[in-house]
């Protein structure tokens, strides 16, 4: 599980999100700052997310991604490009809606931009992480049917679970 690293760069609005290895939920937590400060940037021109040397992402990472999309679209009226080698997590990703919310490219970055690692976020609560992961499915259960049957019982379970840790 801890094999993964995502990495990031920017050059003149033109951001990089790279994901490297096996890109899990603790992760993301690091990837939602870079996110917020990239659709916060007054010469923000457009974003492109990296995933030819992706492994695997659990469906945390796909919401973050999601999320990415959603409001690029919402606040800067674009589709981020998706570069993408792997035919599995191709498919992956059309399943889950992705094709309607990101542009895709078979291709291998050309690495244009300098990239420096984004650090682990440490020291998260299991209230907070919960909260990581029921936003970020709520995202994936937004953009499709499918997507809202598939995590409905993990939201509504996790859910639950807060409630209870809250005494409600």
């Amino acid at each position: 599980m801890g094999d993964g690293r995502i990495l990031v760069g920017q050059c003149d609005g033109v951001y990089l999100l790279k994901l490297v290895g096996d890109v899990r939920v603790t992760l993301c937590v690091s990837a939602e700052g870079f996110i917020r400060q990239l659709l916060s940037d007054p010469e923000f021109k457009t974003v492109t997310v990296d995933l030819c040397e992706t492994r695997g992402m659990d469906s945390t990472s796909l919401g973050i991604l999601a999320k990415l999309a959603i409001e690029s679209r919402k606040q800067h009226d674009f589709r981020p490009t998706v570069l993408i080698t792997n035919p599995d997590l191709e498919k992956l990703l059309h399943v889950s809606g992705f094709g309607d919310e990101f542009n895709f490219q078979r291709m291998a970055s050309p690495q244009s931009i300098p990239v420096t690692e984004l650090p682990k976020r440490k020291g998260m609560d299991e209230a907070e992480l919960r909260r990581r992961v029921i936003d970020a499915h709520r995202t994936l259960m937004s953009m499709n049917a499918s997507n809202a049957q598939t995590f409905r019982d993990l939201v509504e379970a996790l859910e639950a679970e807060e409630a209870a840790a809250n005494g409600r």
